[in-house]
């Protein structure tokens, strides 16, 4: 089996059998194409059923010349996957990728914006244009329901329940939830449909669509990227922020506010209350006041 095949196949299998969506398919492919790559640089003749743990050892280590801890972890898991998949499909009797061992990276806490930041970059934005008024519902949007970019971009209109306090939003692997919405979010979301959409010259490709950018087509990752970029750069933010951070931000302050953990996982579609737990770290006071509060010893 060449590369190029078990490549095709393994794209197939993520897709249909994993259910992952494309970013995530694209990340596990992006890893084995490096490795692809790192044998014809190197004129290492050998393909995904006989490569051996030795040659998998070298690749790694003039990998992790050039790449940080974090980058290095997600290639080497990438790999083992990859590896995995050839095993679960009985292609391979090993997996030569299992005793790769992972660099140590510690967890990285997420930026988070403070209420008062996350209103000066909504108030910096201008609101004399169509797209401003866009802009500033994208924003809502991300702190007011704790979106992924991806879930931003593809929200559609049909998914919006506001009559019941809700949008559907869909995740990671097409997974759905159901996200509670504030009064403050749908009005801004109103305002955008109803005064600004409605005079686009929509491409019915994406007629359900929530956002589009000025020729009706679905906005791109990239642009919500830029619109966030430009905002931070014009109030002079020293924080390096992405869409991300605004979800980062929502779990946050929810959880200051004394909100459940098993609520904010539901809200942002976490399928493990693991990767929830991250939040707890960021905010010891607010622990230590859940200390003093509730547990039964505090005085």
């Amino acid at each position: 089996m060449k590369w190029k095949t078990a490549i095709k196949d393994y794209t197939f299998y993520l897709k249909i059998e994993r259910g992952l969506s494309d970013n995530s398919v694209q990340g596990y492919i992006r890893d084995i194409t490096k490795l692809e790559k790192y044998l014809e640089e190197n004129s290492i003749t050998t393909t995904p059923l006989v490569i051996t743990d030795e040659i998998l050892q070298q690749f790694i280590y003039e990998a992790s010349k050039n790449l940080k801890a974090t980058s290095l972890a997600r290639l080497i898991s990438g790999i083992k996957n990859f590896f995995s998949y050839l095993v679960f499909e009985d292609l391979r009797k090993d997996n030569p990728a299992e005793l790769l061992e992972s660099p140590k990276t510690g967890r990285k806490l997420p930026d988070v914006l403070s209420i008062e930041e996350i209103d000066m970059l909504i108030a910096a934005i201008d609101l004399s244009s169509p797209e401003g008024q866009r802009n500033k519902a994208i924003l809502e949007t991300l702190y007011g329901c704790g979106l992924r970019v991806s879930e931003l971009i593809t929200l559609k209109i049909s998914d919006l329940f506001f009559d019941e306090g809700f949008i559907k939003v869909t995740g990671k692997g097409n997974k759905d939830r159901f996200v509670p919405i504030a009064n403050t979010t749908m009005k801004y979301i109103n305002i955008y449909v109803q005064e600004i959409r409605c005079h686009l010259n929509i491409d019915p490709q994406f007629s359900d669509n929530v956002f589009l950018n000025r020729r009706g087509k679905q906005l791109t990752r990239a642009m919500i990227f830029t619109i966030i970029k430009q905002l931070s750069e014009k109030i002079g933010l020293q924080k390096k922020i992405s869409p991300h951070t605004f979800r980062h931000s929502f779990a946050t302050h929810l959880l200051q506010n004394g909100a459940n953990l098993i609520a904010i996982q539901q809200m942002l579609g976490h399928s493990s209350i693991t990767t929830t737990e991250i939040y707890m770290h960021l905010d010891r006071q607010h622990l230590s006041e859940v200390m003093q509060n509730f547990h039964p010893r505090k005085h």
